[in-house]
């Protein structure tokens, strides 16, 4: 069941910026697809759209090939969760479940079966006499995902699920609905700014900014062609370097990487250049070393070491470096360094980010 969102415009001021502005892309079916981007990019307003909560000033979107624009919300057939949970404190977790099938007025032994049912699926068969302020969060967040699904729905949105939850459970609970997904293949569509949710749960990912899609495909590609400096920079981490082209090669500092093809000799190149893709070798002692980087500043974090250098340039760069070759590399707050870059994506222009 595929949902195509066709030229959707939405503008809540007149004059003003529209909050998404002629955005159009296609989410496969059986997929989790995520509408990835800053704050203010217009993700939740699109998915507020697609959910029939607001509607579009232009566009349309179709759902499993039907135009449902202006369809009220519940005849689309979709199951929402939100960051907030949205669950009713005065009900027990059966009675939440229970709520979306007791309103189609179904069967009361058909209910009781499919809240049976969804508490399996989100593995909390113990907890269902329990009220909402007697769960853990990442249970109140398995509850709201069980209450939409309980309805079997055509279309999950998830705006920014995990948002409110701690590092440790919002890990747990990223691996916990790819597990879900497989077993429902419910077509689900995703909000979040976590770059890494969104590479590591995504077959689809659509990249938003100030309203419109910089870049949509699968997280692979997104991450390794990125099509813009925009998207360059907002996924992965990127340093930003700028320099020219000299030679065939982009030249940016002391530093020389791969140019584009279409680059003309003398023009203006900017490089982002992620934080692991960077290998530090230490100069010979004693060697004068005009190309060589200072080390600014050295933070261990986990199984790496985060390094920030200055180039000769004055320009600022990033490293992340696995503790064990940075143990070998024997260096500290001080030294100069080589800064060689593995690789690079380069740009001709210079862009403001």
């Amino acid at each position: 069941m595929s949902v195509i969102v066709e030229h959707l415009t939405r503008q809540f001021t007149q004059g003003g910026t529209p909050a998404v502005s002629d955005v159009s892309f296609q989410a496969p079916s059986g997929a989790i697809t995520t509408l990835l981007g800053p704050s203010g990019a217009g993700k939740s307003t699109l998915l507020r759209i697609i959910a029939g909560l607001e509607l579009p000033d232009a566009g349309r979107v179709l759902i499993e090939g039907v135009d449902c624009t202006n369809m009220p919300v519940q005849q689309r057939g979709i199951g929402v969760v939100f960051q907030s949970y949205a669950l009713f404190k005065h009900m027990t977790v059966r009675k939440n479940l229970a709520f979306g099938l007791e309103t189609r007025r179904l069967p009361r032994a058909e209910v009781e079966a499919r809240v049976d049912e969804m508490l399996k699926l989100v593995q909390l068969e113990e907890l269902g006499e329990r009220y909402p302020g007697q769960l853990s969060g990442g249970q109140r967040q398995r509850v709201a995902f069980a209450r939409a699904l309980a309805i079997r729905p055509k279309l999950l949105l998830l705006d920014e699920p995990f948002g409110a939850l701690d590092s440790r459970v919002r890990v747990e609970l990223r691996e916990w609905l790819q597990s879900l997904h497989e077993r429902t293949g419910v077509t689900t569509l995703l909000v979040t700014h976590d770059q890494e949710e969104a590479l590591e749960i995504s077959q689809h990912v659509v990249v938003l900014s100030e309203g419109r899609v910089a870049q949509e495909g699968p997280p692979e590609e997104i991450y390794d062609r990125p099509a813009t400096p925009f998207v360059a920079s907002f996924v992965g981490g990127t340093s930003v370097l700028r320099g020219q082209v000299q030679s065939g090669r982009a030249r940016v500092g002391s530093l020389v990487v791969e140019a584009p093809q279409s680059a003309r000799e003398g023009e203006t190149v900017q490089a982002f250049v992620r934080p692991h893709d960077i290998k530090l070798v230490k100069p010979a002692q004693g060697a004068e070393e005009p190309t060589a980087s200072l080390v600014k500043r050295l933070k261990p974090v986990g199984g790496y070491v985060k390094v920030l250098l200055k180039l000769p340039t004055g320009e600022s760069m990033a490293v992340e470096v696995p503790r064990s070759e940075f143990d070998n590399l024997g260096v500290v707050e001080g030294d100069l360094v080589h800064a060689d870059v593995r690789m690079a994506k380069v740009f001709v222009g210079d862009y403001v980010i």
